[in-house]
């Protein structure tokens, strides 16, 4: 079964698909109109607001936290009861050097605010923050997608991979628009929400 969505479509890979090409449209405009240097790089709003931007044409819980608690595999996210504390302290969190940045990038990834599309939505919110604190961003085309996959499932007790991979494939191309959209690319996506697993409150 495929998420509630305002497009009407029940089948999964179907809505998959609709994200992607909307999703990718709709990061393009974030790129080309400026909202992003508008945005606090490092805050929960400014990825609020680049999720609300992206899947509002998708989904009514666009920019909005989550009312079911998620895990994948074996890892459960931030459970919903401690969700804004978490958020909260991901805010204060500092942002000024490379291992913070990433640090501060997989407790996000732990608390996993939304629904859906945290995956494209962070991507972006942890570009924002190495433009602005160290002037380079992610070129995600020198980015293996199942080493990625990988290092971010280890990183809530192991960060050392993500921080080697993503060491590796930064770039000072800043404002170049065909790197930035490598990270809406559907290749990186945390693929699939039937992987998820749900707990309705």
């Amino acid at each position: 079964m495929a998420l509630e969505n305002k497009l009407g479509i029940t089948s999964s890979p179907e809505l998959a698909a609709a994200e992607e090409r909307i999703s990718k449209k709709k990061a393009a405009e974030l790129f080309e109109n400026g909202v992003l240097d508008s945005l606090e790089a490092g805050k929960f709003a400014s990825l609020q607001a680049i999720h609300q931007f992206l899947f509002d044409e998708i989904y009514a819980f666009a920019g909005e936290l989550r009312t079911v608690n998620l895990s994948k595999g074996n890892f459960r996210f931030a459970p919903l009861i401690y969700l804004q504390d978490a958020l909260d302290n991901i805010d204060r969190m500092p942002q000024s050097t490379f291992d913070e940045i990433v640090e501060k990038y997989v407790e996000m990834n732990i608390a996993h605010p939304f629904r859906e599309g945290n995956g494209r939505s962070t991507r972006i919110w942890l570009d924002c923050i190495f433009k602005k604190e160290i002037g380079m961003v992610v070129d995600w085309s020198k980015v293996d997608k199942e080493d990625y996959l990988l290092a971010m499932e280890r990183s809530p007790i192991k960060d050392i991979e993500i921080k080697h991979i993503l060491k590796n494939a930064l770039t000072d191309r800043v404002n170049d628009r065909a790197v930035y959209m490598k990270g809406i690319d559907y290749s990186y996506y945390y693929e699939g929400y039937n992987t998820f697993k749900t707990e309705e409150l």
